[in-house]
């Protein structure tokens, strides 16, 4: 019987909102104030700041990059000149690369049996050198011989093999701080059509051949001084050289296309996202060989490549008004007003000590099988 008096009351019952004007001034305060924050919320946050009334797009994007500058060393009484063909690697102008600043070479390198470094795999005896084994550390597949001149084990590997336990310091191409960096840079906004490049209407061909960055007197110029890059990521070239690391260079294109594209321009930061401090592994190098032949043997040049490596990074938003985004702000602005009439009811009906009179003002109840007769005149 419960069951169908609720189904009755559900079916045949309608409420309808009844408007109570109370006169209370700390419930008229508090609703006031939290509309007031509702209003500031809005207006501030979702239009001012959050731009809640345009459509947004990232670009898709594409970087070239070129290296400029030309490098000397005098090791060990060689002299040698370095150019970009020799001191960047890949040399196909990715968005990421290295620069070597420094570099341990070993000549004359072929195949055959020599002696580990030592502390690689120390031997007194034969017994200690395992045959056939390999060490993680090592440079080869260990013969089984100990050699007493050196007490390690003869290893068959590229001999004579590596010694690096020694980085050269000062960094033996210093020079590079004065390399230079040419990024060009294309972005495409699909929604919105438009297609920029960092090469902007106030840059030319005569503009490039004498600019270089300036974070204040030429944010726009394409071209940036390696020293200037390290600098500006905060970190100290001698010693990032010397064992390598890792900038970041942002290229941001925050647009705004309610106004000209031409106001479309790209930044750019840098960061040092991996540098020289102490610990473990420290700085950043890799191993390149060029490898010949002499009088029939195959040789090679092995030079462990102390660099930094770059990663140019594009982050991109584009903004511009769109009608759909900001109806849906301003329905949900008129609905968060709601807010405020749920708190204040909720402080009439069961905080204040005349609940029970405003809960009776705010709620009527009828009955329709009671009819409420005309007055007879």
């Amino acid at each position: 019987m419960t069951i169908l008096c609720a189904l009755s009351d559900f079916f045949f019952e309608y409420e309808t909102p009844r408007q109570v004007l109370v006169r209370n001034r700390r419930v008229g305060v508090v609703c006031r104030l939290i509309q007031l924050g509702v209003l500031v919320y809005i207006i501030g946050w979702v239009f001012i700041y959050e731009k809640g009334y345009q459509s947004t797009d990232t670009a898709i994007s594409s970087v070239f990059t070129k290296m400029k500058g030309v490098g000397y060393t005098n090791d060990s009484g060689g002299e040698r000149v370095w150019d970009v063909a020799d001191y960047v690697f890949p040399s196909q102008g990715d968005s990421s690369f290295v620069v070597m600043t420094n570099y341990i070479m070993t000549e004359g390198q072929s195949m055959g049996t020599c002696p580990e470094l030592p502390g690689k795999h120390d031997c007194s005896t034969d017994a200690d050198c395992e045959g056939g084994s390999f060490k993680r550390t090592g440079n080869g597949e260990m013969t089984g011989v100990c050699v007493k001149r050196t007490k390690t084990c003869e290893v068959l590997a590229w001999c004579p093999v590596e010694d690096d336990r020694e980085v050269p310091d000062p960094p033996l191409l210093l020079s590079a701080e004065n390399y230079t960096l040419f990024i060009k840079n294309s972005v495409t906004f699909p929604a919105f059509d438009v297609s920029r490049s960092n090469l902007v209407e106030d840059i030319d061909s005569n503009y490039i051949s004498r600019c270089l960055y300036h974070p204040d007197n030429a944010p726009l110029c394409p071209i940036f001084k390696l020293g200037d890059i390290i600098k500006l990521s905060d970190l100290d070239f001698q010693t990032i050289a010397k064992v390598g690391g890792a900038i970041g260079i942002v290229v941001d294109w925050t647009c705004n296309f309610d106004v000209d594209v031409k106001h479309c321009k790209p930044e750019y930061t840098f960061h040092g996202l991996y540098g020289s401090k102490e610990g473990a592994s420290v700085g950043y190098n890799f191993r390149f060989a060029r490898h010949y032949m002499e009088d029939k043997i195959q040789k090679r040049t092995l030079l462990k490549v102390f660099g930094i490596r770059f990663d140019i990074i594009v982050h991109s938003l584009a903004r511009k008004f769109d009608i759909i985004p900001t109806l849906t702000a301003i329905g949900s602005g008129v609905g968060i007003f709601g807010v405020a009439t749920v708190v204040c009811d909720l402080v009439l009906l069961y905080l204040l000590p005349k609940r029970e009179f405003y809960k009776n003002m705010k709620f009527k109840y009828t009955d329709t099988q009671v009819q409420v007769r005309p007055l007879q005149k």
